[in-house]
């Protein structure tokens, strides 16, 4: 690869007087801002990312920063630059533990866990009386909501199996394509970056590892209730993915108006 013809200092946006710092933090946001996974629909991120990189990798480094400074071809030669000559130092062999914390992943040989994930929260409207509100009522609610699978215990596998480790990904969740001195990542086709595939599914939720059902509730609502008040009923919302704990339940009231009496504040007011 032939070395970039624009000046390292211009591409990373620094003064030459930058310090090592200063390059950094210019290079971690532009490397963010132009990464080829963070612009699939971009066919020249892939060089500028490049370009990027060059120039970090030169002027992060201190004998090689003075080699620059004083000639480009003091460090790539006549024959151009070659990637595969940086690996000591802060070579791009330490990339790919740059970027797993720039993208939230790891370096490509490393094995990511999925990610649980909360339940989806819900919610449901409950119509009271003006009086009802007034002194306090404990009513019943019947929310439709997906509950974990009893059959198979919500893995989506069906009785006697489990999830077994995707074979595309070897239970990454991310699949690699190399682009010259790094790797592009992104989530594997055949298990959605979960890391895992369902071969027999569950017969009861064809491998969703949820059902629907219709859950019935008591909740005591206190006296003095106001129009819109929200009543939390923690963990009664969905059930989580991976893992990841319920979503919560919120009751909100509709308080009907009252023939002789307004609200105004916490007072009740009548003419």
């Amino acid at each position: 690869m032939a070395p970039s013809q624009r000046d390292f200092y211009e591409i990373l946006g620094v003064k030459k007087t930058a310090t090592h710092d200063e390059i950094r933090k210019a290079y971690r946001k532009l490397a963010r801002k132009n990464h080829p996974d963070a612009n699939p629909n971009d066919p020249a991120a892939e060089d500028r990312f490049k370009e990027i990189s060059t120039a970090y990798e030169v002027l992060s480094d201190t004998e090689k920063r003075k080699q620059y400074d004083q000639g480009p071809t003091n460090v790539f030669g006549r024959q151009g630059f070659d990637p595969r000559g940086f690996q000591g130092g802060q070579g791009f062999g330490d990339f790919a533990d740059l970027f797993g914390n720039l993208f939230g992943g790891g370096g490509a040989g490393r094995q990511r866990q999925p990610q649980s994930q909360k339940g989806r929260d819900l919610s449901v409207a409950v119509n009271l009386s003006f009086e009802d509100a007034l002194k306090g009522v404990t009513t019943k609610i019947s929310v439709p909501k997906s509950v974990q699978c009893h059959m198979c215990g919500g893995s989506g596998a069906a009785p006697g199996t489990r999830p077994i480790t995707c074979p595309e990904c070897k239970g990454r969740g991310v699949t690699s394509q190399n682009q010259g001195f790094f790797a592009l990542s992104q989530p594997c086709h055949r298990c959605g970056g979960d890391g895992t595939v369902v071969e027999k599914p569950c017969p009861t939720c064809a491998g969703r590892g949820v059902t629907e059902a219709l859950k019935k509730y008591t909740v005591p609502l206190p006296a003095g209730v106001k129009d819109g008040t929200k009543i939390r009923l923690k963990g009664k919302g969905e059930p989580g993915v991976r893992g990841g704990p319920p979503g919560d339940l919120y009751v909100i009231t509709r308080v009907e108006e009252s023939g002789g009496f307004h609200r105004r504040g916490s007072d009740f007011v009548i003419d």
